[in-house]
């Protein structure tokens, strides 16, 4: 009887309370699924590796090369590797796309500007991929007892290279950037920058809302060359998605909302509203809070000390033949098996320590940049402009404390308009 009692009263919970844990199961069942029934773990289970490697070897036997040129081999590998990851990847790529982002509304892509997206970005990929990867098992190869050294000193130079010349050369590719037009927006960014000693030089807005209506802000650049993007879906008086309602009521913006039809007034109200000007300059604040305290910094040290600890390890490991035998390498050690081996399976117990460790650093990050954008006069407007990204993003408000630890790099939205609240007030 207490079990049948145990049941009816849960069927007798509120709304809110089957939303809530509705929501709770549904976040523990992906990240069951996640960590246990992932690709990876299926391709392990059934000697996926090994056999990829052998097929590899077949490829570059047909064209001439044999064994003893293993960095061919191995471009071959990761070729085929990444071939099937996308392939593999791809109806859950589109199920997220056309199904769950078009269901609310997020999605703004044809499914041939997707395929056509998706063909460029392996392209890309595979022309960044393949050249640094053959460089590195060449530096191993010949580095002798302190190739870790080496190996860790290219993939800093690599790492350094790409976030230079990402935003100027790689991200174009696939979005269109345009200089912020002169107004009072940019020159409160410019004045707000220079209060800060911020190096701004340039400041771009992103046609993110061609794929997709969710918002975001970032700052890139080295030293005296920094740069401010902006997605339009975040600009309320650029956003696209404004515009297009404004065109499909054939009227000019109004205030009163008198004369509107019933249907464009149900897409103004459920429209994805982007910010105000004041806002957006909360939001900006809260970025810039990140480089004045300098949280880039530190996140790029802790990186490049993770880097090396990592090539250390490896150089330690690389040695033990048990490792490889144990994943189905019995007559042959590929240094870019050990590679695979160690820092994606071997690591994976650090990996995951290490990642909470981040999420939490993360999350301190975080509140720290609010505080920053306090300090700066706009709490009010920061606290306004979280509350409606998280409703144009369609958020859920309320995060389970465990789950939210464990996952959240950002501190879940009520925590952070809690710790605004007391400023806002003042």
């Amino acid at each position: 009887m207490g079990t049948w009692a145990s049941l009816d009263a849960m069927w007798d919970l509120p709304a809110e309370k089957w939303i809530f844990w509705a929501v709770l199961l549904f976040s523990w069942t992906v990240y069951l699924w996640e960590t246990f029934l992932a690709q990876r773990q299926f391709i392990l289970l059934f000697g996926g590796i090994p056999y990829l490697w052998r097929l590899s070897g077949r490829f570059c036997g047909y064209v001439g090369f044999g064994p003893e040129y293993e960095i061919i081999q191995s471009l071959v590998f990761l070729l085929l590797a990444t071939l099937f990851s996308a392939l593999t990847g791809l109806p859950w790529s589109l199920y997220n796309t056309f199904v769950i982002e078009e269901k609310h509304g997020f999605n703004h892509q044809t499914l041939d500007f997707f395929m056509k997206d998706a063909i460029k970005k392996f392209v890309v990929t595979q022309c960044i991929l393949l050249p640094v990867s053959s460089l590195l098992l060449y530096i191993i190869k010949i580095g002798g007892d302190y190739f870790f050294i080496y190996a860790w000193l290219f993939t800093l130079v690599v790492s350094l290279v790409l976030v230079t010349i990402y935003a100027d050369y790689i991200a174009p590719l696939f979005d269109k950037f345009t200089p912020l037009p002169e107004g009072k927006l940019k020159q409160e960014i410019e004045v707000m920058a220079k209060n800060i000693d911020f190096p701004l030089t340039k400041v771009y807005v992103v046609e993110g809302s061609k794929r997709s209506s969710h918002s975001n802000a970032y700052f890139y650049g080295f030293f005296k060359n920094k740069r401010i993007v902006l997605f339009d879906t975040l600009l309320e008086e650029y956003s696209v998605l404004n515009k297009g309602i404004q065109e499909d009521s054939g009227m000019e913006p109004r205030n009163d909302g008198e004369g509107d039809s019933e249907e464009i007034k149900a897409k103004v109200k459920n429209k994805k509203q982007g910010c105000k000007n004041e806002e957006v300059l909360a939001v900006l604040g809260h970025e810039l809070g990140h480089w004045k305290l300098g949280h880039t910094v530190k996140n790029i040290i802790i990186s490049q000390m993770n880097s090396f600890l990592c090539f250390f390890l490896f150089a330690v490991l690389i040695g033990q033949k048990e490792l490889f035998a144990a994943f189905g390498f019995y007559d042959s050690q590929p240094t870019l098996i050990g590679l695979l081996i160690i820092f994606q399976f071997i690591f994976s117990p650090y990996n995951e320590v290490l990642s909470f460790c981040l999420t939490v650093l993360s999350r301190r990050f975080e509140f720290q940049a609010d505080a920053f954008a306090r300090k700066l006069g706009k709490a009010k407007d920061l606290y306004s402009a979280l509350i409606k990204l998280n409703k144009d993003n369609l958020g859920f408000p309320v995060s389970d404390w465990l789950f939210s630890m464990w996952h959240y790099s950002h501190p879940p939205l009520l925590e952070r308009l809690q710790a605004l609240k007391s400023a806002k007030q003042d």
